[in-house]
């Protein structure tokens, strides 16, 4: 193997190699398991502890970032004033997206077979509001702002790790976004480099839990073999 010289610490990286057989059981057990994931409006108030909070967070550390420099921070919220301030606020640009016009009758359209409206009672209801915070620059020691790279695209990664650890544990929780989100940094004190990203509201479904009835995008649709 050829010697290779780094001028900044390098570690050896061998994963495990399994079997082809091995390496498809273990790939079909995880599918059954995201399959099996789906968005939840519907929410029990039992509570959460913290610390499934906490390994949610650590999975989402573990997402590749540009130049590593993983520009996100999550902010947990449990406290029942703020996350009523936090519904309070979000229903209110939500009546304007969809009793006001921001969203085009195409948009409404696509939403349709959710059934979505400005309503966002289930924020009252989770035990936990968890807001992603994407950071275009990172305060330095010194002072200085470091430049973050691919940031939306590093963020976006560690949302869905973040997510797929919250399934693992039996945890449910939908992506809100809406728009503006500026409300968010208020509401939750966060320095201007940071802006919100998604809404996770964290809780186990409610025992009279629905979604709708959809199938996801087939194979043959999402991936072609090129050469």
């Amino acid at each position: 193997m050829a010697v290779r010289e780094h001028t900044h610490p390098f570690v050896a990286y061998q994963p495990p190699r399994r079997p082809i057989p091995e390496g498809l059981d273990r790939v079909r057990a995880l599918y059954d398991h995201l399959e099996s994931r789906r968005s939840v409006r519907f929410f029990s108030p039992d509570p959460v502890p913290a610390e499934c909070i906490e390994w949610a967070v650590r999975c989402a550390n573990t997402a590749p970032s540009g130049a590593h420099h993983q520009p996100w921070k999550f902010v947990a919220v449990s406290d029942p004033a703020t996350r009523h301030a936090i519904r309070v606020a979000a229903e209110i640009e939500e009546r304007r997206n969809y009793d006001g016009g921001r969203i085009p009758a195409e948009w409404r359209a696509a939403l349709a077979p959710l059934e979505t409206d400005a309503d966002k009672g289930y924020l009252d209801v989770v035990p936990w509001i968890v807001v992603c915070f994407a950071e275009k620059h990172t305060p330095m020691p010194d002072g200085s702002l470091r430049k973050n790279y691919y940031v939306n695209e590093s963020v976006g990664i560690a949302c869905g790790l973040f997510i797929e650890a919250l399934h693992t544990m039996g945890l449910a929780t939908l992506t809100h976004t809406p728009n503006p989100m500026a409300f968010l940094s208020r509401l939750l004190g966060r320095p201007a480099h940071e802006r919100p990203y998604i809404v996770f509201p964290i809780g186990y479904p409610a025992d009279d839990c629905e979604v709708p009835d959809l199938r996801r995008k087939p194979l043959t649709e999402a991936l072609e073999f090129f050469g």
